[in-house]
């Protein structure tokens, strides 16, 4: 009897090991998963953010990298990275539109028309000026209440915010005190 026992006890020892080695748990480490066919690299993620801060427009961006508009959304929703790459790529955009903007507003914009003869010969260019602010616009109201929180977010200082606006005030009346004291004084 004691032969048998001293047979099923080694058996027993032996069985986890027979186990792990029918699993492919011995030696063999952890399990490499193979990336999706369909997954985002670093290289696509960066377009789409310079694509994105270029032209304000998630539409464009998704178009360049060959990825739909669900598909983009769905990625910013479950990466907190992406989604903050993504916020800053619109503040960038969104910048260059009110420089655009502005530059537009106060220079205009020049387009110029040349018309060919049928042998490829200009026959006349004609220089348009014009103000073609109505995509710009749409696209800067279709994101200004993003750009808006993420600005406040940042607390960063502007030049044109109440606290340089005091810094200014307090200097311009050093020097005006200043220039009020006699020469001697």
């Amino acid at each position: 009897m004691s032969g048998k026992r001293d047979q099923r006890d080694k058996g027993d020892a032996a069985q986890p090991l027979k186990l792990a080695r029918r699993q492919g748990m011995c030696g063999s480490g952890a399990q490499l998963q193979r990336g999706r066919k369909n997954g985002w690299t670093a290289a696509m993620r960066k377009t789409f953010r310079d694509t994105l801060a270029a032209t304000c427009n998630v539409s464009e961006a998704a178009r360049t990298v060959g990825r739909s508009l669900s598909n983009v959304y769905d990625l910013k929703r479950r990466d907190p990275a992406f989604a903050r790459e993504w916020d800053a790529a619109l503040c960038v955009g969104y910048d260059e539109l009110e420089t655009l903007l502005l530059r537009q507003s106060l220079f205009g914009a020049e387009q110029e028309e040349v018309v060919m003869d049928g042998e490829g010969a200009v026959k006349s260019r004609k220089v348009k000026r014009g103000h073609p602010h109505t995509v710009a616009v749409r696209l800067m109201l279709a994101h200004c209440k993003r750009v808006d929180e993420q600005r406040a977010g940042q607390q960063a200082e502007r030049p044109d915010g109440e606290d340089a606006l005091q810094r200014l005030r307090l200097a311009l009346d050093a020097v005006r005190g200043k220039g009020d004291q006699p020469a001697g004084a």
